[in-house]
């Protein structure tokens, strides 16, 4: 089997990168995953967790002409320290945006992507790389129980966690943030009338998004939560019955939307800063996950993979090899201050806000309330948490 490209990974930014790769290039295409059905209509199962779409991240999957399944508008976000007197609120209209994003479920996302790859051009093979051989015009993966298959430029869009990346000669820092973040859906007894909440607490941030997991009356009470606490803190709060997890929650929130009503079924990820050395080796690229992993602060993890995905693609749509010096460097170049900027943004703003050193818990609310009341600052956080910077 031969494609120009070959994309190992078939979650939400693999299938990105390909839809970008049917809608902007000539190239043909093979996504490799080992979870992947290729006679089914879904993609792999993805988790339960929804993702909060950032501003230039929808502008950039419409332009591809990929229609948003159901999703909820971002229109205003409060953030606030709890306990403190920390506070600020930013209003999407300010800023002359209809929304600072949408919030989507996950898997709905995948289905759609998943459709929108249907092509000739998009070969589908679920597989194990079992081996891969390097030469000098591109490489050959060996899979376990097919043809191998040979690609003059190999992606990774696969977390970064195969066998691939080492063998491709990718390195990785991690730093453990020691923190778990539990992901949940809730009820509230108010309507969430499309506001976000990113409420700072002494275990860590705690993030409500308004979501709607069904077309029922009551889907606009629905909030979807990402709670950062200390693993021992999590391990606590996942014994609780729902009624005393709901109590807990309760109290760390307030009653911004009232009661919360219920709570759906509790995931929990272990929370690290993961960096790949290099976006770039011998025909060969990393995006999303296997170039960066992120805390969920902010939601920027996802949406940076988007900006790799937009960033590869114009850097390969004009050259006849896609695996070629020039174009890969120019993709790594593309990508440098962006990732940076935002890396060292997620990062500053978790040790900013999971420490309760008073000289620290002083300084983060004095910046609250200074973004709160200019204009200028929230508009320099606003264009870099939307993508539009």
């Amino acid at each position: 089997m031969n494609a120009d490209i070959i994309i190992i990974g078939g979650g939400i930014v693999g299938l990105t990168v390909a839809k970008g790769l049917l809608e902007q290039t000539d190239f043909s295409v093979a996504i490799i995953d080992n979870k992947l059905d290729v006679n089914a209509k879904r993609p792999v199962d993805f988790d339960a967790r929804v993702i909060a779409l950032a501003r230039r991240s929808v502008d950039e999957l419409t332009r591809w002409g990929v229609s948003l399944p159901e999703s909820v508008p971002i229109k205003q976000i409060e953030v606030t320290d709890k306990g403190a007197a920390g506070y600020c609120e930013l209003n999407a209209e300010k800023f002359g945006l209809a929304a600072f994003g949408d919030v989507v479920a996950l898997q709905r996302l995948g289905e759609v992507l998943y459709s929108s790859v249907k092509n000739s051009r998009i070969q589908r093979v679920s597989a194990t790389v079992t081996d891969i051989v390097t030469t000098q015009d591109g490489h050959q993966l060996v899979l376990e129980d097919q043809a191998p298959l040979n690609g003059k430029l190999v992606i990774l869009a696969d977390g970064g966690r195969s066998s691939v990346s080492t063998a491709l000669g990718y390195h990785y820092q991690e730093t453990s943030y020691r923190q778990t973040a539990i992901i949940f859906n809730v009820k509230m007894s108010q309507t969430h009338q499309n506001m976000a909440f990113e409420r700072f607490t002494a275990t860590g941030p705690l993030a409500f998004l308004p979501f709607t997991s069904s077309s029922q009356n009551d889907s606009q009470h629905e909030y979807s939560v990402v709670w950062t606490l200390a693993q021992e803190q999590a391990d606590h709060l996942l014994n609780l019955s729902d009624s005393q997890f709901i109590a807990q929650l309760q109290k760390a929130f307030g009653y911004r939307k009232g009661r919360i009503l219920t709570v759906g079924k509790k995931d929990a990820f272990p929370l690290a800063l993961r960096q790949a050395d290099t976006l770039r080796r011998h025909r060969s690229v990393v995006v999303g996950n296997a170039a960066q992993t992120l805390h969920p602060i902010a939601g920027q993890g996802f949406n940076l993979g988007v900006r790799d995905a937009v960033a590869l693609v114009n850097a390969i749509k004009s050259v006849p090899d896609p695996g070629q010096f020039d174009a890969l460097h120019a993709y790594q170049t593309a990508r440098k201050a962006d990732r940076l900027t935002t890396i060292g943004l997620t990062d500053s703003l978790v040790t900013l806000f999971s420490n309760q050193l008073r000289p620290l818990q002083a300084a983060r609310n004095l910046g609250l309330l200074s973004m709160h009341a200019s204009h200028v600052l929230q508009s320099h956080f606003v264009r870099q948490t939307t993508g539009l910077n």
